[in-house]
């Protein structure tokens, strides 16, 4: 029995981070923003080649979509749009939430949702903060949101790791903010005994055994009947991308290690389970009629 068998009556949520190797937050401390103009960009390329693989495998996902990479190549946006994917803001340039005032977010927000339905033609509801900053700390995002018209988010990732993480927060879809209409959607954990380890994709997926992914996700949609959303970025299938230097050892390691392996163990991942794109894995629950919290019971959890 192969793992898409085991998993077939879950279908699961796929998304891309649209961002440039340069825009990272590993590199946040090495490329000036001031600079990014004068890096070449790769990630029209490498999206591109994405849309084509998911093309060749029959799955549709979501795109988490920078302002200023849509603003540099607008015709990305309606290709993405017109191959039938979800157009969702991923920011304007990558700023983490935590380095925004409230009112700065949701100018930063409004803007880019607002640059993407025009490119894209589309309603834009979904929004994915850059390197999941929305924690504890800045809760406050979650009703600078709803305000800026967005009806999901899906910034948490509900671990513990030393750039982001809310280690308590549910693991499936929750109510982040009582009396608005707006769902936070985790990225993808596995439950071991009592430990949460992360499913989700990026550097986790790049970076260990295939079989671990695979696994993880598998048990998830068998024991606890739930979809995985899982992500990863253009830049990721890109080992021929320039090299920023100097960066510290740790950024490096993070973010080179494996990028020759990442694409055919996409393909592999794209075969073994199913897939398609977050607003329509959880159409019920952004309908309002069913929202997951903690273990299965529904929650709304403020600050």
């Amino acid at each position: 029995m192969t793992a898409r068998d085991a998993a077939a009556p879950i279908v699961n949520a796929m998304s891309v981070d649209v961002e440039d190797y340069y825009q990272v937050s590993a590199f946040a401390g090495t490329v000036d923003r001031a600079r990014w103009d004068g890096f070449p960009s790769r990630v029209g390329d490498n999206t591109r080649r994405i849309l084509d693989l998911f093309a060749g495998a029959g799955v549709r996902a979501t795109f988490f979509t920078l302002g200023c990479v849509a603003r540099r190549d607008p015709s990305l946006v309606r290709a993405i749009a017109d191959a039938g994917h979800e157009v969702a803001s991923h920011g304007w340039e990558h700023r983490r939430v935590g380095e925004q005032t409230p009112a700065e977010f949701r100018a930063d927000v409004s803007r880019t949702r607002k640059l993407l339905e025009d490119q894209s033609g589309r309603a834009v509801t979904g929004y994915r903060a850059a390197s999941f900053s929305i924690d504890r700390g800045t809760w406050w995002a979650f009703d600078e949101l709803a305000e800026a018209g967005y009806r999901y988010s899906s910034s948490i990732h509900p671990i513990r790791h030393d750039h982001y993480g809310v280690p308590d927060a549910p693991r499936f879809p929750f109510a982040p903010a009582a009396g608005r209409d707006l769902a936070e959607i985790p990225v993808g954990t596995v439950d071991l005994r009592g430990r949460r380890l992360s499913c989700a994709g990026g550097g986790f997926f790049r970076l260990l055994p295939y079989r671990w992914s695979s696994h993880a996700i598998g048990r998830v949609n068998r024991t606890e009947g739930q979809p995985v959303t899982f992500y990863f970025h253009p830049w990721e299938i890109d080992p021929g991308q320039p090299r920023i230097r100097p960066a510290p050892l740790r950024s490096r390691l993070r973010h080179y290690t494996n990028l020759s392996v990442m694409e055919s163990k996409l393909k592999r991942l794209l075969s073994d389970f199913r897939w398609d794109r977050i607003d329509h894995v959880y159409r019920t629950t952004l309908s309002g009629k069913h929202n997951h919290g903690g273990e299965g019971g529904s929650a709304s959890i403020s600050a």
